[in-house]
């Protein structure tokens, strides 16, 4: 299993609907054999431009090991998930 981390930006909402959004992905990694190792939530932050009509955006960054076909699964849910600004997953270096 390689390690990653994506992050991506939820518009603007209820703290249950952000806990929601979060533990969606989160238990789309488990399912798929992915170990979520730590979540980090930087809160509310001002966007550079404007992001599908939102100036603000709460901001996660999620680190996690899972085998590269699971990266495909996440990117495509999180494209379809309509709360989800932006999002950006990278592999960490070795």
């Amino acid at each position: 299993m390689k390690k990653y981390e994506v992050m991506f930006i939820v518009k603007p909402a209820e703290e249950e609907a952000l806990n929601n959004v979060v533990t969606k992905f989160e238990n789309l990694l488990q399912a798929n054999g992915a170990t979520v190792e730590k979540v980090d939530r930087w809160g509310k932050r001002r966007l550079a431009y404007e992001v599908k009509e939102h100036a603000e955006g709460y901001y996660y960054l999620m680190f996690f090991s899972a085998e590269p076909k699971v990266i495909a699964e996440l990117d495509r849910v999180m494209k379809i998930t309509d709360e989800i600004l932006k999002h950006m997953i990278i592999k960490e270096d070795e």
